[in-house]
């Protein structure tokens, strides 16, 4: 355990930044799913939903840092190319 003040402190904000990153990822996770599932199933109104679901929450990933923007790109872009399959 740190002695030093402003090491404890930067625990504390790295233990915050980390449970923030992994909500987050699991959030993508989850919304990407859901856009699979539905295509799978061959419901192209709620792939269309669930899509611009997940692209939200991907641009969300990407400006607090805890996804790359070319990362962000392809998984869009692979989701938005299975959507428009079902079309």
């Amino acid at each position: 355990m740190a002695n030093i003040a402003s090491q404890k402190k930067r625990n504390r904000q790295n233990e915050r930044h980390h449970d923030r990153n992994q909500a987050l990822r699991s959030e993508v996770k989850t919304r990407t799913k859901r856009v699979l599932d539905a295509v799978e199933a061959g419901d192209a109104a709620g792939a269309d939903e669930a899509l611009r679901a997940a692209q939200k929450r991907i641009d969300s990933a990407v400006s607090h840092g805890v996804m790359k923007k070319n990362t962000a790109a392809r998984r869009k872009s692979r989701l938005a190319r299975a959507v428009a399959r079902l079309g």
